[in-house]
């Protein structure tokens, strides 16, 4: 075994590590000293530390810090880490050290190694670029994990779950449009109540998740400013001046997104407040998704013992016993999504409440937790739109017939004949099974013609 190894110094000793690895003695040391769980760093993060390294490498350059080669090995470098050519390279797990000082460090010396490697140099050997020196020039784990944290949620809520929030609100726009004259009975506490189109219940979803996009792209402004530059607390020891605005102005245009210095690195490095605000959106968009999907499976639930006002799609069988039994699985695995990331930002708001002094050590769960739930609304959005909502069909005959035997129609009688008749119109039809209509005709508390002219449900919509 011992030539599938090979031996790495650091400041605590030497290290066996695997021979091939491009990991250093510091990855390894986490790698045993942080044996826990199966959640391992999120890719979008170590991505965005790549970024950040590429970025560092040519401000530090045009500061006369590093040279032109050494800046060209580390942003060529940084590239292939971010093209995910190395994703094996970044092993350890989300429960480290609360700074991420151990992923910060994996990134460097993966950098370093790649670069030895291109030489024909021992991996390990520092040649030609340090992982600390040059690598991590005018850095600090401090001021670079957090920023990598903020670039990698905008860059997954641009990227990924805002274009499909929009395809789902398109979607709900849609069938809004379509069901604009299919008139159906509204239901308030469960219980029947007055009338409204299928299209305007649409409607609600469609606006509910407007607003849960718009509250989710202007809480993003928060993550603009980073703390780049701040080093190890936000004073910016061992940043040369105007490292912080250069480096912010390098990632803005390699983005193409607005990014800028922090006005006070001190509170963006001691505290998470703006991640917390985003987490705590996306929640409020698990809330509400999580009420959309409960309403379809309300609506469709039967199909002969329920409401079955809606059809959803056969996708699978529902049941291991019950022939033909067809279940609302989308809508469950959405419920199940949406409970998660709930439970996941009550974890994020301790987490931000936890910084003490000059450091909060909770950031890998914030940004473990942020970046799960993006993703994790993003698939379900694409499986719940594809796989249910698109294919969803009114059940225009049971619609018809609950709008027909509903008492609450009678509301229409309460400005003419007074609250009073009208509920004992509805009474009475309750208790005695009778229509609306002949309920009406027994008590003679108004004419047929204009009973007709005023429960009609086109003129309550």
């Amino acid at each position: 075994m011992s030539n599938m190894k090979r031996l790495e110094k650091d400041s605590l000793g030497s290290i066996d590590v695997p021979k091939e690895a491009l990991w250093g003695a510091q990855t390894q040391r986490s790698i045993l000293n942080f044996a826990i769980g199966d959640e391992v760093m999120p890719l979008e993060i170590i991505y965005a530390i790549a970024q950040i390294k590429a970025s560092a490498a040519r401000v530090n350059n045009h500061l006369g810090l590093i040279n032109t080669e050494i800046t060209k090995l580390i942003t060529e470098a940084s590239s292939e880490i971010i093209e995910g050519k190395h994703n094996d390279q970044f092993p350890l797990k989300v429960w480290q050290t609360g700074s991420g000082t151990q992923t910060n460090m994996n990134v460097n010396e993966v950098i370093s190694n790649i670069a030895s490697k291109r030489f024909n140099n021992p991996l390990g050997s520092h040649n030609p670029l340090h992982p600390n020196d040059h690598v991590n020039c005018s850095q600090s784990t401090n001021d670079v994990f957090p920023a990598a944290i903020q670039i990698a949620t905008i860059k997954s809520l641009k990227g990924s779950l805002i274009p499909e929030l929009k395809k789902l609100i398109n979607l709900f726009q849609k069938k809004s449009k379509e069901w604009k004259d299919i008139i159906k009975i509204g239901r308030t506490h469960l219980q029947d109540a007055v009338p409204l189109t299928l299209g305007q219940e649409a409607s609600a979803w469609e606006s509910q998740l407007e607003a849960a996009l718009r509250r989710i792209e202007i809480n993003i402004e928060e993550l603009y400013p980073l703390p780049l530059g701040g080093t190890a607390i936000g004073t910016g020891l061992n940043a040369p001046e105007n490292f912080d605005n250069l480096i912010a102005l390098d990632i803005a245009k390699t983005t193409n997104l607005p990014f800028a210095t922090a006005s006070n690195k001190f509170a963006i490095m001691a505290s998470h407040d703006s991640l917390v605000n985003v987490m705590s959106q996306l929640k409020l968009l698990a809330i509400t998704l999580l009420k959309i999907v409960n309403d379809l499976r309300l609506l469709s639930c039967g199909p002969r013992a329920g409401l079955s006002e809606l059809q959803l799609p056969s996708n699978e069988p529902g049941s291991s016993i019950m022939p033909g039994k067809i279940n609302p699985t989308q809508c469950e695995a959405m419920a199940m999504i949406c409970t998660q990331i709930i439970g996941m930002d009550t974890s994020v708001s301790i987490a931000g409440s936890g910084g003490h002094l000059q450091m909060n050590v909770y950031k890998p769960l914030i940004g473990y937790n942020i970046l799960k739930s993006i993703n994790l609304i993003q698939n379900s959005c694409k499986s719940c739109r594809k796989n249910m909502i698109e294919g969803i069909q009114p059940n225009k005959a049971k619609i018809k017939q609950y709008l027909d035997n509903s008492l609450m129609l009678v509301t229409a009688l309460a400005p003419s004949i007074g609250y009073e008749k009208a509920s004992k119109i509805a009474q009475l039809a309750h208790e005695k099974n009778l229509s609306l209509r002949q309920a009406s005709n027994q008590l003679n508390y108004i004419d047929e013609k204009e009973f007709d002219r005023l429960v009609d449900p086109k003129s309550m919509i």
